[in-house]
């Protein structure tokens, strides 16, 4: 039979429309993650909302439909109201954002955040689920089949599921809100022209009658959604991990879930129905079980894997979580159009995905944080199996569920838990081992052992910065040493932030100070606690640590402290680019004592020039008063709530002894000024700033690690803008009598980042500038271990002529009594010489140094 036209372009709009809704669906993700702070709970709750509404509407749009004469045009006014709904919604956040701050934990608030977000995300997604049962009914009138209709609109959700990773790198996330919107607006206007050319016999049939399916049947469908969800769930927090950012990873998942679905849906009619009803359940759970056993394979194919461009990582590590999700969709797609009879379909459709908004806040609140994201997706599985074997003919389920079952737990036991991080990471922590290992609804937080002893803390695989080896611990401890040192007498220091507990330890040296903390992850509370409590002194003895986020608890606080400190993170990562907006600078800003100054710390490797400048940018809207600190690969943005301290002073608040200097002296801490951000944008001071609702870096930085040589281009733009020695001298108000000792700091503080820039670029003349700024500064850390590293590196080329190894190892010494590899050298020769007590002298130097290192015996 020959579809009309009418037919056709209702067809066509119904597949615009499911772009829409899936690019709703991401873009609405993003907004919570945002809100959160946190990209899993943005994706559970909108997931959801998205589900419970469409399965609310869905069936109050089955029941109601006889209530409306023009179906059309009531489709075309969900569709532009819709669209007016999410254009609004952002205005709605700021709203939400602030309601439920009075909760005092941080679990109430985030049930209370979850449970009004569920409320605001469910109404449209409501409206949109009114139209399927609607539709099927106008699709019927047209010769339009349920597996026709809900093919092409799933497949046009697979579009629209990728389209937000086009627009939002390109537009934003408030324009690219806004041109979903409009596309809603005009499929809306297009549907009521198409209803204004409706003929009387192309009119639906309001007086048949409907047919309610079987309550048993409609739970059995509601569990089969479940368990799609807890899967989808589990998948996007998995390859999460391994793969690509969870906004991306949840794109392509919802893309292919989709597209699987679809297909299978068109692909239905061409199945026999009773071999597929007996077939498909086991087969999809048995590709499920499959996915899990190829998960470390598809890791270490996305590790091997060298991409240019974030496309070109996007299309390939999409494509692995194709092959291994697209199977199981595929099953689940097919089901609708082979169960449904007579009208039912609708109402199938309202209870799963009813069924599947519960799954997905099972997976995400209790199964996952109880049993793992691995027992998660067998779990899900395996309820999908159970459940379409409701259909199965009564004389033959119990054999087939005792077989399949059977083979399932066979299948599932070897793989019911992840493979260890260590495993996953085998080859950027080669020989490593798994300490410990926590998992919940914010992250899931490991403690790994490296070879050589060290420890690592890391969040969902992502981040490594945080290491107790000797030189990331001075580096760590750096960041709470420059604030203190320029406050001079902090009483009251907040870290937003706990990580191993590292960064807090360098402010222990100054007694006076009442150290407090804020940190999201009990994993990472857990782990400064137990694991990295030799190389943090036992801070969580000694510091008022409190579970909550960053952002909520300046919002809610209200003590006041005289330094507040940013430490660092992956600012790419959904979400965590608002601790860099204008809006958290001023949160931190009216939480200060009027002398107070507040510190956020940068790595340089995270960023481009550009992202660069925007934070530079934000943080002077905020702070007017403010400097710039370099501290290696570094940079401190130190903010004024007054006025900035212009004098040396306070280099003699705090004697040398005590240990606040961290072994490096006073002079070496200015010399590291580097001027304010008008000085380092004085060619760049107008562009964008980073906003909360209307973020910039998070959209660029993702290309960054995928360009070349963005590092050097980094060091390279720093070093054309440093303000010369005479405006450090005046900014800092130095006496004539310690000009020469700041001059030469500063000079070894330049030396040391022109060194690094041309080691970066491979150029030789980086170990002549090392050695000058030793030689301009020997207390500067990163001056004396380059040159000790230098010295120490070029022992395995020979020996100098006429010295000996011992004499080679103490000439390092007088450069870095502390250098770990002359230490273990040191202990080597000494056993090799049967010298027992030099042995364990340098073996207790080293353990002192570095407690977690492996000790030779």
């Amino acid at each position: 039979m020959t579809i009309s036209y009418k037919a056709k372009l209702l067809l066509f709009l119904y597949g615009l429309s499911g772009i829409t809704a899936l690019a709703y669906e991401v873009l609405w993700t993003r907004m919570l993650s945002l809100l959160f702070g946190i990209s899993i709970l943005g994706v559970v709750v909108t997931v959801a909302a998205f589900m419970l509404g469409l399965g609310l509407g869905s069936f109050l749009g089955y029941r109601w439909q006889s209530s409306f004469k023009n179906m059309l045009r009531v489709l075309a006014a969900i569709e532009i109201s819709v669209a007016l709904y999410a254009l609004s919604l952002p205005m709605m956040m700021h709203v939400l954002q602030g309601l439920w701050l009075s909760v005092n934990s941080v679990q109430g608030w985030q049930f209370w955040q979850v449970f009004s977000a569920l409320l605001v995300l469910s109404l449209p997604a409501m409206a949109l689920g009114f139209a399927f049962p609607w539709m099927l009914r106008v699709g019927k009138a047209w010769q339009l089949s349920l597996g026709k209709l809900y093919g092409v609109n799933t497949l046009g959700g697979a579009l629209g599921a990728l389209l937000p990773l086009l627009l939002l790198p390109w537009l934003g996330w408030v324009l690219a809100l806004q041109c979903v919107a409009m596309l809603g607006v005009l499929i809306g206007i297009t549907l009521l022209w198409l209803s204004l050319r409706v003929q009387k016999g192309e009119k639906a049939d309001m007086s048949e009658h409907t047919i309610l399916p079987k309550l048993s049947c409609l739970f059995a469908y509601a569990g089969m959604g479940a368990g799609a969800l807890m899967l989808e769930i589990a998948w996007t927090r998995a390859y999460g991990m391994i793969l690509l950012r969870t906004e991306y990873v949840l794109a392509v998942i919802l893309s292919v879930f989709l597209v699987g679905i679809g297909l299978g849906s068109l692909l239905a009619k061409r199945l026999p129905r009773t071999r597929a009803l007996t077939w498909l359940p086991a087969c999809a759970a048995l590709m499920a079980i499959l996915g899990l056993y190829t998960f470390p394979y598809i890791n270490d194919l996305g590790h091997d894997m060298m991409f240019h461009s974030l496309v070109a990582s996007l299309l390939f590590q999409g494509l692995l979580i194709a092959v291994c999700t697209l199977p199981v969709t595929l099953a689940m797609g097919a089901w609708l159009p082979l169960i449904a009879k007579n009208d039912d379909g609708a109402s199938l459709y309202a209870a799963n995905s009813i069924g599947a908004c519960i799954g997905a806040l099972l997976a995400g609140f209790v199964l996952i944080p109880w049993l793992g994201t691995a027992a998660t997706w067998l779990l899900a599985a395996a309820l999908m199996m159970l459940c379409a074997y409701y259909w199965l003919a009564a004389r033959n389920r119990v054999l087939y569920i005792s077989v399949s079952l059977l083979v399932f737990v066979i299948l599932a036991l070897p793989i019911q838990q992840l493979p260890s991080a260590a495993r996953l990471l085998a080859y950027e922590l080669p020989k490593a081992m798994d300490l410990y290992h926590r998992e919940d609804a914010v992250s899931i937080t490991h403690v790994l052992e490296k070879a050589d002893g060290q420890r690592v803390l890391l969040a969902d695989l992502q981040r490594m910065d945080a290491s107790s080896d000797p030189t990331s611990v001075e580096v760590q401890r750096n960041q709470a040493r420059l604030p203190l040192f320029l406050h001079g007498s902090a009483k009251e220091v907040l870290f937003l932030g706990l990580g191993t507990g590292i960064t807090a330890s360098g402010a222990l040296a100054w007694s006076n100070a009442r150290l407090h903390a804020v940190e999201l992850s009990l994993g990472a509370i857990s782990a400064a606690k137990t694991y990295f409590n030799q190389v943090n002194d036992g801070i969580i003895e000694k510091i008022d640590v409190k579970h909550d986020d960053a952002r909520r608890f300046l919002m809610r606080t209200q003590r006041y402290y005289d330094v507040i400190i940013g430490d660092l993170f992956h600012p790419d990562q959904i979400g965590r680019g608002a601790l860099l907006s204008v809006e958290q600078f001023g949160r931190a800003k009216s939480r200060l004592n009027d002398d107070g100054l507040f510190v956020q710390w940068l790595a340089f490797n995270q960023f481009d020039v550009a992202s660069l400048q925007v934070v530079l940018r934000s943080f002077a809207e905020i702070f007017p008063n403010n400097a710039l600190f370099v501290d290696g690969y570094r940079m401190g943005l130190v903010g004024f709530k007054s006025t900035q301290h212009h004098t040396a002073d306070f280099l003699r608040t705090a004697a040398p002894e005590k240990g606040v200097w961290g072994g490096e002296g006073a002079w070496t801490w200015l010399g590291r000024y580097w001027g304010n951000v008008s000085d380092v944008l004085y060619d760049a001071k107008d562009g964008k700033v980073q906003g909360e609702w209307t973020p910039v870096i998070e959209y660029a930085l993702p290309h960054m690690r995928y360009a070349d040589a963005v590092l050097p281009e980094v060091l390279y733009w720093l070093m054309r803008h440093r303000i010369s020695l005479s405006d450090g001298v005046k900014a800092w108000s130095v006496d004539r009598d310690d000009t020469e000792a700041f001059k030469r700091a500063w000079a070894a503080t330049s030396f040391v980042q022109r060194a690094q820039l041309l080691a970066l670029q491979g150029k030789p003349e980086s170990g002549r500038l090392q050695a000058l700024a030793y030689q301009a500064n020997k207390y500067n850390r990163w001056a004396g271990f380059a040159l000790a590293d230098a010295m120490f590196a070029s022992l395995s080329q020979g020996l100098p002529s006429g010295i000996s190894q011992k004499q080679a190892l103490q000439k390092i010494f007088t450069i870095r009594p502390d250098h770990e590899g002359a230490l273990k050298s040191m202990m080597d020769l000494a056993k090799q010489q049967h010298d027992d007590k030099t042995f364990q002298e340098f073996k207790d130097k080293l353990y002192q140094l570095s407690p977690y290192a492996r000790m030779p015996k």
